[in-house]
């Protein structure tokens, strides 16, 4: 996507319960609650030429959310980067307090630095929202599940091992429910369920994969390589000084995504001969298990992302 240079830069702290904004250089840090009456506030601070203001606010988790889709709407350019580099940022600068007007200010400040650099966010489709918040929640009853069934390995009370057989199967159902929603849904988008057709036509990605992919990443298809391997925080980084060669080592990124690619991985090095072959390749010259993982995870982010670009099915050559 075409990045702009703003010529006005607004840096939002963002809690769950209000937002500290930052909107110029001599203006005092205004405080307004993090909801839709707060952001009304926010109206008189844009001009009439929303296209030239950018906002960038840290991610949080997920209490960006509203005011992100808030903005959005509203047709105003935002960008949610990576906490720990606004925080490298601010102790780069020398600044080490942390408070969250402070944090406002150093957000507006990175915002002024590298504003060509930030990737902005794109509208969601409704369609797309519902599929990220569905399979969010399936993740975190797999997890729920998943805590369970260790309880119940070293629990020896028959009562308890009862509650704990309960509370799974309470877990399961729900995941299934939600597992058969997901399906209903892309079923009556034909556009959703070609790209899932699409991505599921490569052998280790599933339909969890591919949900995630849509609802995590809309960018996928839209963006060159180096550009969606970084979005997602696959972009190896070096570690170089002089004649010392570092190891180079990925972060930041989406994390959802990242997990979703890893498991694909570890299906793919099973029953995708292409993906399989690659990574023995980098094995037998003396890559880290880790490290060979990784790689595959960006060659398979790679070729899904030429899949969806050109709708084109996969072929092995891609590799």
């Amino acid at each position: 996507m075409e990045q702009l240079i703003n010529k006005i830069y607004i840096g939002i702290d963002v809690s769950k319960a209000k937002l500290d904004i930052k909107y110029d250089e001599k203006s005092p840090v205004l405080t307004i609650d993090n909801d839709k009456k707060g952001f009304k506030i926010l109206n008189q601070y844009f001009p009439s030429d929303k296209q030239n203001v950018l906002v960038v606010m840290e991610s949080t988790g997920g209490y960006e959310k509203l005011i992100v889709k808030w903005l959005l709407s509203k047709g105003i350019p935002v960008a949610v980067v990576n906490a720990k580099r606004v925080r490298d940022y601010a102790k780069a600068t020398g600044l080490f307090a942390k408070t969250d007007k402070l944090d406002a200010i150093v957000i507006r400040d990175y915002a002024v630095t590298f504003a060509s650099k930030v990737h902005l966010q794109e509208m969601k489709g409704k369609l797309e929202e519902q599929i990220e918040d569905l399979m969010r929640r399936k993740k975190q009853m797999v997890s729920l599940r998943t805590k369970e069934k260790q309880h119940l390995s070293i629990t020896q009370n028959t009562e308890i091992k009862r509650s704990i057989t309960r509370a799974i199967k309470f877990y399961s159902h729900e995941i299934d429910k939600i597992a058969e929603k997901l399906i209903q849904i892309a079923a009556k988008d034909k556009l959703t369920q070609d790209k899932i057709n699409l991505l599921t036509s490569v052998k280790g990605v599933g339909l969890d994969t591919a949900f995630t992919l849509i609802g995590e990443l809309p960018e996928l298809g839209q963006l060159g390589k180096n550009q969606i391997t970084a979005l997602v925080g696959l972009a190896p980084f070096c570690r170089d000084s002089g004649r010392m060669k570092g190891k180079r080592t990925i972060w930041g990124g989406r994390a959802q995504v990242r997990g979703a690619l890893y498991m694909a991985v570890v299906s793919a090095r099973r029953y995708n001969p292409a993906i399989k072959k690659f990574y023995d390749r980098l094995i037998s010259q003396g890559k880290p298990v880790k490290v060979a993982m990784v790689a595959c995870m960006r060659k398979l982010l790679i070729v899904l992302n030429v899949m969806v670009k050109n709708n084109e099915p996969w072929d092995a050559k891609m590799v």
